[in-house]
């Protein structure tokens, strides 16, 4: 029951806490007739837009196994809809783990778990890359995923660039957006 309360607020806030509330005709005019009724302007929800760092199920890979392995093993957020943030390693030589992004990443590091071969999912062709070849952009106006700053990471430096242009922020290598994340845990 926890745990659905938790996923029902988390997405409550993920939403952008958009308020819930009906249409409303609009009552100052006399007639009722559909020319002078007037409806709220259609609100933006999880339904009605896709998010940045959400892909296609048929784009995404998964590389963990079993009834989960769409859910991040940190949060438990579904990976599909925060692919382009994703990482993954691997745990104990043979079990592949996935994140929805570095923060989770980050934080099974600090609790202490040993992680091998650390990747990313390279925003423009989707697929994993070691966190060691990417670039990311730090802190551009694209929201992020379980952070405040949001982390994007690419193969190719011109496409980081181009990211950067059209939606700002800093372009880092894996260790110096770690060092980002990792703050988020110093409060």
């Amino acid at each position: 029951m926890k745990k659905f309360l938790f996923l029902s607020l988390s997405a409550f806030l993920l939403s952008g806490c958009v308020s819930s509330a009906p249409k409303v005709a609009d009552t100052t005019k006399k007639s009722c007739d559909k020319k002078t009724t007037k409806q709220m302007p259609k609100r933006h929800t999880m339904k009605h837009m896709k998010m940045f760092q959400t892909v296609d199920k048929k784009d995404a890979i998964l590389l963990q196994k079993g009834p989960n392995k769409e859910h991040c093993a940190m949060c438990g957020m579904n990976l599909i809809k925060f692919y382009k943030t994703s990482h993954a390693a691997t745990l104990n030589a043979d079990k592949k783990i996935q994140y929805c992004s570095l923060h989770c990443l980050s934080d099974h590091i600090r609790q202490g778990v040993e992680l091998e071969n650390p990747m990313v999912v390279d925003v423009k062709s989707l697929k994993f890359i070691p966190v060691t070849e990417a670039y990311y952009v730090v802190g551009s106006d694209v929201r992020g995923t379980m952070s405040m700053v949001s982390k994007y990471a690419f193969k190719n430096l011109d496409d980081a660039k181009a990211f950067q242009k059209k939606h700002g922020g800093e372009i880092m290598d894996f260790h110096s957006a770690w060092e980002v994340a990792k703050k988020d845990f110093k409060k």
